[in-house]
């Protein structure tokens, strides 16, 4: 009988130390390096478990082809590069790691909130290239933060995490997410709000953490982002399709949003030519200075690393074992 065969579609390259160390001699584990769907062909269809990350998709054309896969795990939180719902009428469980970057997403979109709203990404961009008055008059009115209204839209985890530590800058918060239970916001201490208008109404700051779906795709675009506030910060730490990020350099550049945070794209790397990329490379655009750009970054950490990389394999190892799997999402 031979060995099962656990494939890593992208992003993880040899060493696999960490899989190696959580699955052993009980499979083979071959990691592809692909950058795209296209690249699996005639490699993963005799694969017992698979493990996707983000530079590619899984969608029917390679799911047809799997002979024998007993879960697909994706080795992160969002989920949406899999065509789940395939992979059910197949018979293939779909799994994510959904605590894994908790902390590091939270920690990293407080980040860019604060470095936005104290001034210090923009004074920062504009002094090394010398532009302006070696003073913080550029960059003015920059109003306390203490009692201003951070709107988080998905209040799971990681939105949970965020209000946490939002806290304890002085930062009213309130949240937008019809699915999550009756009463988190009295265990968080902080405020439910019942429609997404009103949230970015009311917020200075809009932090998004909600999952890419049919519902949440552009759920802030041109409209809503002329909704928030004249001089209001935006951050997205989330997945790159549930913003508009077009529609966000062209808000900064007319001068309503005061500053934004991006550290996912719709597509990832974007092309040389995309929108965000020209406005934050160019010193001349008028946009530059104001957003604030990450490759894709807040989830890691090196013992996240380690952590989502384990996870995924020891999911793996349950499928391939015949174990009940702990996080399957389809």
């Amino acid at each position: 009988m031979s060995i099962p065969k656990v494939v890593i579609t992208d992003f993880i390259a040899e060493p696999l130390v960490f899989e190696r160390g959580v699955i052993g001699d009980e499979a083979e584990i071959v990691a592809l390096e692909a950058m795209s769907e296209e690249e699996l062909a005639g490699r993963i269809e005799d694969a017992a478990a698979v493990i996707c990350y983000h530079y590619l998709s899984i969608t029917r054309a390679t799911l047809e082809r799997l002979q024998n896969c007993k879960a697909i795990v994706r080795g992160g939180v969002g989920y949406d590069n899999i065509d789940s719902a395939t992979a059910r009428e197949h018979g293939i469980p779909v799994c994510n790691v959904p605590d894994y970057g908790t902390e590091e997403v939270a920690d990293s979109a407080l980040g860019m909130m604060i470095s936005l709203a104290r001034g210090t990404h923009f004074l920062h961009s504009r002094l090394r290239r010398g532009v302006g008055d070696w003073s913080v008059e550029q960059a003015k009115p920059i109003p306390r933060l203490r009692g201003r209204v951070l709107g988080i839209i998905g209040c799971g985890r990681i939105g949970s995490a965020v209000a946490l530590r939002a806290k304890t800058f002085g930062l009213e918060v309130i949240f937008y997410d019809p699915y999550v239970p009756d009463g988190l916001d009295k265990a968080l201490g902080i405020r439910r709000v019942d429609s997404l208008e009103e949230l970015l109404t009311r917020s200075y700051i809009v932090s998004l953490h909600c999952p890419l779906t049919r519902e949440t795709t552009n759920i802030v675009r041109a409209d809503e982002l002329a909704a928030m506030q004249p001089g209001s910060f935006l951050v997205n730490t989330a997945r790159g399709g549930v913003v508009d990020t077009t529609a966000v350099v062209d808000s900064l550049a007319a001068g309503h949003l005061r500053g934004a945070g991006i550290d996912v794209l719709e597509q990832e790397p974007p092309e040389e030519d995309s929108p965000v990329l020209r406005a934050w490379r160019d010193p001349a655009h008028p946009a530059h200075d104001r957003l604030f750009l990450n490759p894709h970054a807040a989830f890691y950490c090196e013992e996240g690393g380690e952590e989502f990389r384990s996870k995924a394999a020891r999911e793996c190892l349950r499928a391939i074992r015949g174990e009940p799997l702990r996080n399957v999402v389809n």
